[in-house]
């Protein structure tokens, strides 16, 4: 796990990502960072507000993939467009896996990035540094208006430090602890994080996917 990025996504040829695709998500961190990604490869991202304002969709899913698989296909009925979905949080291995898909409500339905974290650093006051292990864990679907579907996660590894570092990123950023450079993806720059982070990894996946369709 390094700061060094990725090789370049597929070209948006036959077999390759569609020229453009609506994002289903409302969080306009995810939006940046996959906007960023593809923004080298030719990829237009458009906000999910720009189509279908005021879009949303339970996530009902047990899973990340479930819920993914679920906003994706919602989008791409309601636009008309190729839609992404993505799915993603956090999983500590002392506490069994969650927050995992209640990642971005673990504090409450309209908790705040620091609630969320607050919380998460309250429940993990008394493990020790050895088994704050963790992983962030991404799923995407990219789904089509005729009911084409694509799916692919990605996962990156580290461990919770004890107290935020950093103001970049959103969500648990500050926490996470990237094994290789001893900083949290809070203190990393957003090149260096989309160079290897687990939302990279799960695109990386669904380009091959989409190369092998």
């Amino acid at each position: 796990m390094t700061e060094t990025s990725s090789p370049p996504l597929a070209s948006v040829e036959a077999g390759g990502w569609p020229p453009r695709l609506v994002f289903a998500t409302t969080n306009p961190g995810k939006l940046r960072e996959v906007g960023e990604i593809l923004a080298a490869e030719g990829v237009a991202v458009v906000g999910v507000d720009a189509v279908v304002p005021g879009w949303s969709v339970d996530e009902v899913g047990a899973t990340f993939a479930e819920n993914a698989r679920l906003k994706a296909r919602d989008l791409a009925a309601r636009s008309g467009l190729p839609a992404l979905g993505d799915d993603s949080g956090l999983e500590v291995d002392a506490l069994g896996g969650r927050p995992g898909v209640r990642s971005a409500r673990y504090a409450g339905g309209h908790a705040t990035d620091v609630e969320n974290t607050a919380l998460l650093l309250r429940e993990l006051a008394d493990v020790p540094d050895e088994r704050r292990g963790a992983a962030f864990r991404c799923a995407l679907a990219l789904a089509w208006p005729d009911g084409r579907l694509v799916e692919a996660d990605g996962r990156c590894g580290g461990r919770i430090a004890r107290a935020p570092r950093g103001r970049g990123g959103f969500g648990y950023d500050p926490v996470f602890v990237d094994p290789a450079t001893g900083r949290t993806f809070g203190e990393l720059s957003a090149e260096a994080k989309n160079g290897f982070s687990h939302r990279r990894r799960a695109l990386d996946a669904l380009r091959r996917a989409l190369a092998m369709r």
